[in-house]
């Protein structure tokens, strides 16, 4: 069955990959794109999928799909990846809610603490309402943020 998605590089995009895989710019990931583009390469090597996944490690999916990529979303989405638009979790404070955290943790404890535990700061940011809920350790990686 004829491949779909055939991959014909430029000499400028076949030079870009080649220094990607030899200077090993970018991740791993990035890497073996750029080698499986190489592989695939109608006009260059040509190799299968089977024998480009073999080589490299990956599945013949993931081959298929570097191809694709390359065909309908162009050189650069294929060798980079896709983006991602939000994290995997949202921020939980803002700008100004860290600030007053920070803020109220540099001021003194209340009377009878003699400093702030984590605990008490995230109690108190509740009571004030500048969050409606807080755990203290998300309070702990806002205070390790920043120092």
């Amino acid at each position: 069955m004829p491949k779909k998605y055939l991959v014909r590089l430029s000499e400028i995009e076949r030079h870009h990959l080649q220094a990607v895989i030899k200077k090993l710019q970018g991740s791993a990931q990035k890497v073996r794109r750029a080698q499986i583009l190489l592989k695939a390469d109608v006009d260059g090597p040509g190799w299968t999928d089977q024998r480009i996944a073999e080589a490299y490690g990956c599945r013949i999916n993931t081959v298929e799909n570097i191809r694709q990529r390359f065909v309908k979303d162009g050189f650069e989405r294929a060798l980079d990846g896709r983006k991602r638009e939000h994290p995997p979790t949202p921020k939980l404070l803002d700008g100004t809610q860290e600030a007053r955290i920070i803020a109220m943790r540099l001021g003194s404890p209340p009377s009878g603490y003699g400093r702030w535990s984590l605990r008490l700061l995230a109690g108190r940011v509740v009571e004030l309402g500048i969050v409606s809920t807080i755990s203290h350790e998300t309070v702990r990686k806002l205070i390790k943020k920043t120092g």
